[in-house]
């Protein structure tokens, strides 16, 4: 089958067309945008990718277009794809009834940390021998791609550390899995211009994780009520043989399942939940679990912040509930390496590290800091923070933006033209640690003038950032 995806380069959509060539499928598509990691990484798969969204880019008719979320009537590709009758999909219905219907299927739902926790329950079945695929909205650093169909080493039964299924009630017994585990970043952003609901509806999990719930995604949702009507469907897809792992510091979680809930459920905090963490080192780098008030054993990691922590209890119970004894996993932590621009270390340049961060909420930013300062102590910390999500640039966060900048010695704000709101108010909250710049290199030549040694520079948006990230590191060594 001859597959055209319209939004390619989009990390989900990338996943998807990953998936599909696994499949044997042939795929091309086309994007805006065209740029790496997700670019590099299709090109290597033999993926044709056509810049822009021109009718001829469907010339001949594909078998199948997969049509990504960014879509909208009124794109000439779009309009050409229904006009011409041609046979379109989404992405996420695409993957549900292709890749999902015969798989165990593990979804990480939440408005912060769905990729890195994706990621490292992907890691952690990974260890233990469980050949998991998987769909990340992001290059985890373990596999070097986003997405994979799992299952290929030939032997997909499980090693000796794989030697139970935990059933509701907490008994277990000896099995092998049926199917191979899928994990899966479960966004509850839309489908598709045709399909308004939440892309996570498409899954149909057996183990889904509940990791937080926000305010986010200002461009759909008028109120935080809507996204927990979402996930509400979420839940009511998760059978009762099945488990639903929640985070038992979250208020509005906990108003989801008060809606009704059909399956067992474990929550996990620190401190808090049938999984706890207690933390040995302040930064997060160091932190014991226990399960049911049992100590289960330590983890020592290179990853900062509770948020991690949180992130890392929720991989670690739904790795359990899928299967595999918890004190099994506890040394795969160690090895796990983050997701490209998730803190991703840069360069360091004379005792300057430069950190990309893929920030795009408040929460996000102020927990990203807060690790790092638990870290580094009285050392600076200097950020480059752009507003590129569409609540951030349409001003829903604007009141949060700067407490949660609270651990950064200086900011340089990027108030690209265009921007709806004012972000002086931010700046002026900021009390003398704060300007705004116009464009990139202005941004740059702000920061050097600033940056000394021994500082943390962190580039924080969700966008291409123009590459600054890295353009600083190399002005850094030049100089």
């Amino acid at each position: 089958m001859r597959l055209h995806i319209l939004g390619i380069c989009g990390t989900f959509m990338g996943g998807v067309a990953a998936l599909a060539r696994e499949l044997g499928d042939v795929v091309e598509g086309s994007d805006a945008n065209v740029y790496p990691p997700m670019s590099t990484q299709l090109e290597a798969l033999g993926i044709g990718l056509m810049s822009g969204y021109r009718a001829e880019h469907l010339q001949p008719a594909p078998d199948l277009v997969v049509v990504g979320n960014a879509m909208s009537r009124g794109n000439p590709a779009v309009e050409y794809m229904l006009d011409q009758r041609l046979r379109y999909i989404s992405g996420p219905q695409w993957l549900g009834e292709t890749v999902l219907a015969d798989r165990e299927v593990l979804a990480v739902a939440g408005t912060h940390g769905k990729t890195t926790t994706t990621s490292l329950l992907a890691h952690l079945l990974e260890s233990v021998g469980m050949a998991p695929g998987f769909l990340i909205g992001g290059v985890p650093g373990n596999f070097g791609v986003s997405a994979r169909l799992g299952g290929h080493s030939g032997d997909t039964a499980p090693s000796s550390g794989v030697a139970r299924h935990l059933l509701p009630g907490g008994e277990g017994k000896d099995v092998q899995p049926a199917t191979v585990p899928f994990v899966i970043e479960a966004d509850e952003y839309d489908t598709a211009f045709f399909d308004k609901r939440s892309k996570f509806v498409h899954y149909r999990p057996r183990i889904a994780i509940l990791n937080n719930l926000e305010y986010d995604h200002a461009d759909i949702f008028p109120d935080v009520a809507a996204i927990q009507r979402q996930f509400h469907h979420l839940v009511r897809t998760v059978p009762g043989n099945g488990r639903l792992i929640v985070n038992a510091h979250d208020e509005r979680l906990a108003e989801v399942l008060a809606m009704g809930c059909w399956t067992p459920v474990e929550s996990f905090g620190i401190g808090r939940g049938d999984w706890q963490a207690v933390l040995v080192e302040a930064d997060g780098s160091v932190f014991s679990v226990h399960r049911n008030g049992a100590l289960i054993g330590e983890v020592r990691w290179s990853l900062l912040g509770d948020h991690n922590v949180m992130n890392a209890l929720a991989a670690l119970a739904a790795a359990t509930a899928a299967g595999v004894e918890p004190a099994v996993l506890l040394p795969a932590f160690a090895g796990f390496e983050s997701v490209k621009r998730r803190m991703e270390l840069i360069d360091e340049v004379d005792g300057v590290r430069v950190y990309d961060d893929f920030a795009h909420h408040p929460t996000a930013i102020a927990t990203t800091l807060a690790g790092l300062r638990a870290k580094v102590g009285k050392a600076r910390i200097l950020v480059a923070l752009e507003p590129r999500s569409n609540s951030m640039r349409q001003g829903a966060h604007a009141e949060a933006l700067a407490p949660s900048l609270a651990d950064a010695d200086a900011v340089v704000f990027l108030h690209r033209a265009g921007l709806p709101w004012d972000a002086g108010r931010v700046i002026d909250a900021l009390d003398g640690r704060g300007s705004t710049v116009s464009t990139v290199d202005a941004l740059l030549d702000a920061l050097h003038a600033r940056v000394q040694p021994g500082d943390q520079v962190i580039f924080m948006s969700n966008g291409g950032f123009e590459s600054a990230p890295r353009r600083f590191a190399e002005s850094l060594r030049k100089a």
